[in-house]
């Protein structure tokens, strides 16, 4: 073989090579957008009660990588016998399964995360409240609206399969992250009731705290409880292990008055997914207060003023960005709002009832959580 074929055979080849790494580049390159991650913010409505100029009704979709960008309004159910909307109580979904499931004072909807088509709708005795979604997605437990009992339901299909009766005027749900408990505060109650999912019992209490439990979140390795409760501005602090109160916790330097909503001071509390700061609302003043929980008792760090009375708080799934009720989006790190919630009217939105779902080519590949839940697993 003389020099010049020896050349011609080696560009050949080298070409060969350059056009593979290319194409494969290029492949990758796909690859990589196709799983892009579109964060996206689901906000139910009605979901501030007698507010319901608060974004209308339906379920209201925002870009979170967008400035929070209104993107569409998905029609859902939940209405009287006039067309009235009634007031959304829960909203929770599942990325494994791909459903979203609306509570309002009479009905359960579950809705499918793709094709966007309401899959059923059913009432149940004595009514609806705020309920919690099982890890897996296959288990609801829903609470009776401020009556006797919770109804354990099948997420698929809506079909009762066990009853737990504390008596405490059912209220608000927290699914514990491992699957093992549901913690479950009702309006009449200093108790919070542990209930056993493997059982669908009520297993035992916590507490007593000082006054009716009302919102409630708990840490990732289930072992403590942050409250708020009748008359306090501020929360308490319980032990899931052993069932006791460790602290109360004051809020320092403002002072409790009169709320548009619920009737008490702190009507909303979470944890950042870290687990190192509690949020807790307080409505009369219109603001956020933050505290260090890395150490207990809590201390008070910081406040941020909201537009409207808060009476909720919840977090994004990676703890950057803070969603209370008020319709605010407050960057966690900064402290400051960044953006505010408004429909494709330019109208104010707000509510209670709101999470995050991200999609990867059209489909969930993740779900946040209504009740700001701490994400740390490990049991101290």
């Amino acid at each position: 073989m003389n020099s010049r074929s020896l050349l011609s055979i080696c560009l050949v080849l080298l070409l060969g090579s350059a056009l593979c790494c290319t194409a494969t580049s290029v492949a990758r390159a796909d690859d990589d957008a196709s799983q892009a991650v579109e964060r996206r913010l689901y906000v139910a409505t009605p979901g501030i009660r007698n507010y319901l100029e608060y974004g209308g009704h339906g379920l209201l979709v925002f870009d979170i990588d967008n400035g929070h960008r209104f993107i569409k309004r998905i029609p859902t159910g939940g209405v009287d016998a006039n067309g009235r909307p009634l007031n959304v109580k829960g909203i929770c979904a599942s990325a494994e399964t791909g459903r979203i499931y609306i509570s309002t004072i009479r009905t359960l909807q579950c809705l499918d995360l793709v094709s966007e088509k309401l899959l059923w709708e059913r009432t149940y005795e004595g009514g609806c409240d705020r309920m919690s979604l099982s890890p897996d997605g296959k288990v609801i437990y829903q609470p009776s609206f401020e009556k006797d009992h919770w109804h354990v339901l099948d997420a698929m299909t809506g079909d009762v399969i066990a009853t737990i009766v504390p008596k405490s005027r059912a209220h608000n749900t927290v699914y514990g992250p491992d699957g093992r408990e549901c913690y479950l505060a009702g309006l009449a109650s200093p108790l919070l009731t542990v209930a056993d999912t493997s059982t669908h019992t009520a297993a035992r209490t916590v507490g007593p705290f000082s006054a009716s439990i009302r919102p409630f979140t708990v840490n990732g390795s289930q072992t403590l409880c942050f409250v708020c409760v009748n008359g306090l501005l501020g929360f308490e602090v319980g032990d899931l292990r052993t069932g006791e109160k460790l602290h109360r916790i004051f809020v320092d330097g403002y002072q409790r008055g009169p709320v548009k909503r619920h009737g008490c001071p702190s009507h909303g509390i979470g944890l950042t997914p870290d687990e190192s700061e509690i949020w807790v609302c307080d409505a009369h003043n219109r603001r956020m207060h933050i505290f260090d929980v890395t150490e207990m008792p809590p201390k008070q760090l910081e406040s941020i003023e909201v537009r409207d009375e808060p009476g909720w708080i919840t977090f994004s799934i990676d703890g950057t960005l803070a969603w209370p009720s008020s319709g605010d989006v407050i960057d966690v790190e900064s402290r400051q709002i960044i953006a505010t919630l408004t429909d494709e009217e330019g109208r104010a939105v707000g509510s209670e009832k709101l999470l995050e779902i991200d999609f990867v080519d059209g489909k969930p590949v993740r779900a946040g959580d209504q009740f700001g839940i701490g994400q740390i697993r490990e049991r101290k």
